[in-house]
């Protein structure tokens, strides 16, 4: 299966560290936790953590809502921990349709974090169904279903260091 590369593996560590940069400067007095979304973020996140320059915690959702190359328009989170009074940074590997981000902010905002910010490696507007505001972002990608670098088609692909286009029929 010929995987063709979207996005390159240095394009993404240099993304990385941008974001990291940034991330490090808008939170230099808040003590941020990175939540991640699995199983999708969980590359992206261990490389921003790494990289950014201030202290942070991080813990991970477990949320559902793909089945195989489409999403089911409805979510289940498996596992949320208590974010009261917390500076949340939610990780995402990919923006799409807006419908699970969107819902996975609404149960966030139910625990009264102090504040509550998005970082997306990846977006994809065309596919939008929800208007959704990204914090801080990586990359947009054209509306093909990308895998590689924590995204995975049935659960494979999510070790290629780079984004790739996934030639689904």
């Amino acid at each position: 299966m010929k995987i063709q590369s979207l996005i390159s593996e240095r394009r993404i560590k240099r993304k990385v560290k941008e974001l990291a940069e940034e991330i490090s400067w808008d939170c230099r007095n808040k003590d941020l936790l990175l939540l991640g979304i699995l199983k999708g973020s969980f590359v992206f996140l261990a490389d921003l953590m790494r990289t950014l320059e201030i202290p942070a915690e991080c813990d991970f959702l477990k949320v559902r809502s793909y089945a195989g190359d489409k999403s089911s328009g409805k979510i289940r989170i498996d596992f949320l921990p208590s974010l009261k009074k917390r500076d949340v940074l939610l990780v995402e590997d990919i923006i799409d349709t807006g419908l699970t981000i969107n819902s996975i902010k609404e149960e966030i905002k139910k625990q009264k974090p102090r504040s509550l910010k998005l970082c997306s490696l990846l977006n994809k507007p065309a596919r939008r169904k929800q208007k959704v505001k990204i914090d801080y972002l990586g990359f947009e990608v054209p509306d093909k279903f990308v895998v590689g670098y924590g995204l995975d088609y049935e659960e494979k692909f999510r070790n290629l260091p780079y984004v790739g286009i996934y030639p689904v029929k």
